[in-house]
């Protein structure tokens, strides 16, 4: 491929960062800058014009279908020579140096990654073992991990600790949390990247190994990175320095999870000589949404200034809305959706409603439900996360691991077979008693220990079960997938939606080995499958992150709410309150719609709403206000109800039809029956129309 072919429909700052190959480079990518773009023909740049072998470009971004978005642009350009290539998540690419080099770790390479829900679990069992308050498993969760993210290892806290109740306890939950992974051979999402600095900071060859074997690093959404995956690349591109961070410090909105927006405000401090290009050139939103949104994140102090333009013209204003109360807010939202979509400007899936907090989402379903519009709520329980197919994943894992004491937690009695809590808790005994797994706790008590025959059968059958499966070799993991369902009589229990999700399962293991699709299953996120689709998608701000649509109605833009009120104390919090606010001013590309309400039931009580600070900072020049709503909506946003369509109806939404004088025209709405069906047609070159079938002489194309 020719070095003008790479290069083609570039602007001259995407043709600087990709031409750059020798030395630390940041890019700062502004929203909509074409940033994917710059990475994947940077990647195609080095490969094909710098004779830089694909597999020893190490690339990283943080979810899975960013990185096969990335491997499939990047095909399309390079050709073969993708199937060895290290484009991935950090996660992904730490596991594939983990199974290779962990024993010096003193861990098997076989090792179970654990999930949210397993390490929960375990965290649960520990409190209740320590004999502490079990509903507090979230926060010790949270504070774990926070702690893993920054490199900060349970022996290190307990040293450095304030000595108050509360955090010695939690330094000792840390510790054996980490010392009971170690004994199950598992390891958790934040271990995966810990161990792997870990790793390479106590094996210097090793390190030496990986630092030869990639000549250049490519990270994708730098300003997401924590302490632990900064560190990481830091020790990875020392000896050559040839890496490439892309992100926006605008953009940085994870602060909960651990994500330090100062990795990439220092980036130039800790590798000098960084060459800085700044990507403002925008493809997604018109000029008055980019200044608008400009004017809002600008206020924050801590970050690199960039100004963004586009070629696309300014557009429409941004409008503002304050209405009553969610419910108008809501009917509102709903009415303006729904006359975009009779007028055919737009379909549905064009729309997103965003909101701060997953509560705001109530009054919107009602709303769209009773106009009879169709919406997705992007967020609640991942397919992988499902009670049904977390139940046979955990078999799975038990199977390939039988140390694995939190899937045999999970499973030991589902289906249920009468083994209740009492016999766990003796099992646990004897592990604990004998410092070995659960698993082979039980073979113990089962030879030796004071149950009932009864009891003895029971668990005798569940481990046969496993013992049984362990024994054979599968050609995939289908088969066995098959095979514990068969076995464990899972499915008897089940009814029908979860069974199909059990075959939907069973068919997405074709051809995969056990381990691959185990690795596959364990690094799977919540947004992995999401889809477009001809509905209007509601979500939350964090969850809108890299996503973009024609219209986007921001809603709750009041105080409390955007800004949470939990980060009005912080200055730290407040700028990354700031920042999501720009994050969702920027997934609009035609329309942006901004919306508050005077009064809002919170938390079970109403209560008076000011305006957000945000709002404050938009220039009248980008913005328009609409002060109040007229109690009788315009014709133009007059609700039309949807009613249900017979089997045969005469006319269905969106087929198309011709009349004699205004051509041909697709069908928006439809109501009644019989000689009392009323269309809604929107003729090209006329508009919308509302016809009486009876006489309209319309004729079905």
């Amino acid at each position: 491929m020719a070095k003008e072919v790479l290069l083609d429909d570039l602007n001259p700052q995407q043709k600087e960062a990709i031409l750059h190959s020798k030395g630390p480079l940041l890019v700062l990518a502004g929203a909509g800058s074409g940033k994917t773009r710059v990475i994947t023909h940077k990647f195609a740049y080095l490969a094909k014009k710098k004779k830089t072998e694909a597999d020893s470009i190490f690339t990283v971004t943080f979810t899975n279908k960013a990185a096969n978005e990335m491997k499939t642009r990047i095909s399309s350009l390079i050709g073969d020579g993708m199937r060895s290539s290290w484009i991935g998540t950090f996660h992904s690419q730490c596991n594939k140096i983990l199974r290779k080099e962990i024993k010096a770790l003193g861990y098997k390479p076989d090792f179970t990654i654990y999930d949210d829900d397993d390490q929960c679990g375990l965290i649960r069992h520990i409190l209740r073992e320590f004999k502490i308050y079990e509903a507090l498993y979230k926060g010790v969760v949270a504070r774990i991990s926070n702690l893993k993210s920054s490199l900060v290892s349970p022996e290190q806290f307990l040293s450095e600790g304030d000595g108050y109740s509360f955090d010695e306890k939690l330094g000792r939950v840390y510790l054996k949390y980490t010392d009971d992974l170690k004994k199950c051979n598992a390891l958790d999402f934040d271990d995966l990247i810990t161990l792997s600095v870990k790793l390479f900071t106590e094996n210097p060859k090793i390190l030496e190994k990986y630092q030869d074997a990639f000549s250049y690093f490519l990270v994708d959404e730098f300003q997401d990175t924590n302490q632990a995956q900064y560190r990481l690349m830091q020790i990875l591109a020392s000896k050559g320095k040839n890496i490439c961070a892309v992100g926006d410090d605008d953009q940085s909105i994870y602060g909960f999870r651990g994500a330090d927006v100062s990795n990439i405000l220092n980036f130039e401090k800790d590798f000098p000589d960084t060459t800085v290009i700044k990507l403002e050139q925008n493809y997604r939103s018109t000029q008055n949404i980019l200044d608008a949104s400009g004017a809002v994140i600008a206020k924050n102090t801590a970050r690199k200034s960039k100004s963004l333009w586009t070629d696309q013209g300014e557009g429409e204003k941004v409008s503002y809305c304050v209405l009553q109360n969610e419910d108008e807010e809501a009917k509102y939202v709903s009415r303006i959706i729904k006359d975009f979509y009779l007028r055919g400007s737009f379909e549905y899936n064009n729309f997103a409603i965003l909101y701060r907090t997953n509560m705001q989402a109530r009054a919107l379903e009602d709303s769209l439900r009773s106009e009879g519009i169709p919406y997705n709520v992007i967020s609640g329980i991942s397919f992988y996360h499902r009670k049904e197919i977390k139940d046979v994943i955990s078999y799975m894992r038990l199977i390939s691991n039988n140390s694995d004491n939190v899937s045999l937690r999970r499973v030991i009695n589902s289906p249920s077979r009468g083994i209740g809590a009492s016999t766990l808790s003796k099992i646990e005994q004897e592990a604990k008693k004998n410092g070995i797994s659960l698993f082979d706790a039980i073979g113990s008590i089962v030879k030796s220990g004071n149950l009932p025959q009864s009891m003895k059968d029971k668990l005798s059958e569940f481990t046969k079960i496993v013992k049984k499966i362990s024994a054979k070799t599968y050609k995939s993991s289908s088969e066995m997938l098959k095979d514990i369902i068969e076995s464990t009589g899972y499915i008897d229990e089940l009814e029908d939606e979860r069974i199909q999700n059990l075959l939907e399962l069973v068919s997405s293991a074709e051809n995969i080995s056990v381990k691959d699709f185990m690795d596959r299953v364990s690094l799977a996120s919540n947004t992995d499958n999401l889809s477009d689709g001809p509905a209007v998608s509601l979500m939350t701000l964090h969850s809108a992150k890299g996503l973009e649509f024609p219209v986007v109605f921001m809603v709750g833009m009041e105080e409390g709410i955007l800004p949470y009120f939990k980060a009005m104390k912080s200055p730290l919090e407040l700028q990354e309150e700031r920042r999501l606010c720009y994050v969702g001013m920027t997934r609009a590309r035609n329309i942006l719609c901004l919306t508050s309400v005077k009064r809002r039931k919170l938390y079970s009580r109403v209560q008076d709403q000011e305006p957000s600070r945000f709002l404050l900072d938009i220039p009248k020049d980008y913005c328009k206000c609409i002060d109040k709503i007229q109690k009788k909506p315009e014709a133009a946003l007059a609700p039309v109800k949807l009613q249900p369509k017979k089997p045969k109806a005469l006319y269905v939404i969106g087929s198309r039809v011709k009349h004699p004088s205004w051509g041909v025209g697709i069908i928006r709405d439809c109501s009644g029956d019989g000689e009392d069906t009323k269309v809604t047609v929107n003729f090209t070159g006329v508009g919308i129309k509302r016809l009486c079938a009876k006489f309209a002489n319309l004729e079905k194309i």
